[in-house]
Formats: C-alpha cells, sequence, structure tokens
C-alpha cells in the first residue's frame, strides 16, 4: 500500500511540473515517460485511440483497463469544446500507479483528432456503436499485445458507462470498477434536465450479461455531477443485484478519487469467485 503511495505520490509530482503551455498529449506523454510507460496509438476503423502502456509489460492473463471519462467535452454548459482530452490526468495516474501493472485507454478524439472527429462524437454520440466498437477493437489489440485473455474494466465518470456497454457487448470481461461513473446516461440526462443523447447506446439494454459480472461502484457522497441517487437507482433496475455493489466515498466528481480508489481496488468484488 505505502509503495502504491509514493507511486502515485511522484507520478502527481510530475504532473505539477508539467504544467504550462504543453498540448494534452505532450503532458500525458512527459507523465508517461518519467513513470516508465510509453504512449501507443491504436488504430481502429473509425478513430485512432490513445493508449498508455508500460515500457516493459509481463505477460498476464487478465488485464486491467483504466478508461478515460468524457474529458473536456463542453467550454461552457451549452458550448461544446474544440478539443475533449481531459484537463486532469487522473485515470493516467491511477493506470501508471497500480500495483499489479495496467493500461490506460483514452475516449475516441481525446489526444489524437482525426477525419472521424466531430464535437458529436464528444457529445451526443459519446456512447454510440461506433464509438463502443472502436475501443473493443483497441482492447483486442492490447490483449494481443500483453498475451492477456481476460479484461478488468476501471471507467471514470462517463468512461463507465463505455465499460458497462463494452463489457455488454463483449465475452471476456471478467470485472467492472467505476468511479463517480456515469452507470446510466439515460437517467442522468433526465436528472439534469438535458436533452437525450441521440445516437447513444444504453448499457442497461445489456442487464443480461451485466447482472454476472462482478461490479463495484464507488459513488462520491458529495457528487452533484453524478448523485448517489443514480447510481443506487442503475442497481435497483436489476433484479439480482448480487454482484453489483455501490459503495459511497468521500469525494466529489473531480476530487477524492485517488484516495478512494486506493481504499478500495484491491478489495474483493461481490460474487467474483463465482465468475473464476
Amino acid at each position: 500500500m505505502l509503495a502504491f503511495f509514493y507511486r502515485s505520490l511522484g507520478v502527481s509530482l510530475v504532473i505539477a511540473l508539467l504544467g504550462g503551455c504543453t498540448s494534452p498529449r505532450e503532458e500525458l506523454g512527459g507523465l508517461a515517460e518519467q513513470a516508465g510507460y510509453r504512449l501507443e496509438t491504436l488504430p481502429t476503423q473509425a478513430f485512432p485511440l490513445q493508449a498508455v502502456l508500460p515500457a516493459h509489460f509481463n505477460p498476464r492473463s487478465v488485464l486491467r483497463v483504466y478508461l478515460e471519462g468524457d474529458g473536456h467535452a463542453w467550454a461552457t454548459a451549452s458550448q461544446p469544446s474544440l478539443d475533449p482530452s481531459p484537463h486532469e490526468l487522473l485515470m493516467p495516474r491511477l493506470a501508471m500507479s497500480d500495483p499489479g501493472g495496467a493500461v490506460y485507454l483514452a475516449r475516441p478524439c481525446q489526444f489524437i483528432m482525426s477525419t472521424s472527429c466531430s464535437t458529436a462524437v464528444w457529445t451526443s454520440q459519446r456512447f454510440s456503436q461506433a464509438v463502443i466498437s472502436s475501443m473493443s477493437v483497441a482492447l483486442d489489440a492490447l490483449k494481443v499485445r500483453t498475451q492477456a485473455t481476460k479484461l478488468e474494466l476501471v471507467g471514470y465518470s462517463g468512461g463507465a458507462a463505455a465499460a458497462l456497454l463494452l463489457a455488454g457487448q463483449r465475452n471476456d470481461v471478467v470485472s467492472i470498477q467505476t468511479l463517480a461513473g456515469n452507470l446510466d446516461p439515460v437517467a442522468w440526462a433526465e436528472w439534469h434536465q438535458l436533452s437525450p443523447m441521440s445516437g447513444s447506446l444504453d448499457p442497461l439494454s445489456y442487464k443480461a450479461r451485466l447482472r454476472s459480472i462482478p461490479q463495484r461502484h464507488l459513488v462520491g457522497n458529495r457528487d452533484t455531477v453524478v448523485p448517489w441517487q443514480l447510481s443506487k437507482a442503475f442497481a435497483g433496475k436489476f433484479e439480482d443485484q448480487t454482484c453489483i455493489s455501490i459503495v459511497s466515498v468521500e469525494a466529489n466528481h473531480n476530487e477524492g478519487w485517488e484516495a478512494a480508489w486506493r481504499a478500495w481496488e484491491g478489495k474483493p468484488l461481490p460474487c467474483q469467485e463465482l465468475s473464476e
């Protein structure tokens, strides 16, 4: 646990030193280099995706992948951003501090723009089939690279919905953990009185598969972006909640997650032994 703390602290100090006028990708690259990781672009049919991998990766059967949140999707409450790359590198920090070795995977158009990118990709269509398919192709490539046969997915904010959709469409995901996770984008949009995300998929369409996958969803007790009520309601939509755990932690949507993750990431998940 102390080793995890000091690795995380070192990575955080690098973030502070890399401020200034660097681009998000340059900042990510500097962070990766200092942590002994490397940037890699994973080509997919629709979008090239940014990944961060350890420079030296021991083969393993189960690969943990940290999925980025929605990033800087909106410049203002009504104006989409021109670049959805995250300004805070929480998920890369967690991936690079993972004591078991892990991989970070960004969402489409984060850090890498392509001709397929448009504001719809990181707003109304952020959970579209094209987005999820591209991430799934990237996961296949990461499995080949690391010789893994199974996946553990860790998603932050909107990355939680992406994790659920990926798990719903694949047969190799053995666990899902989320931080401040938007688990039900439909209910989330209704809660905030936003327009429906037309073109996006609904994770609850995959309840039959998801109900047997061990899941732990960490919910910030001060989070007003994704309040705990939505997470509890998500779990309540499953007749059998044996494999789903909702845990309240001391955090808001943006702060408190490194401490919360250190406290919980190594604890057994519900019904995990049944899925192995």
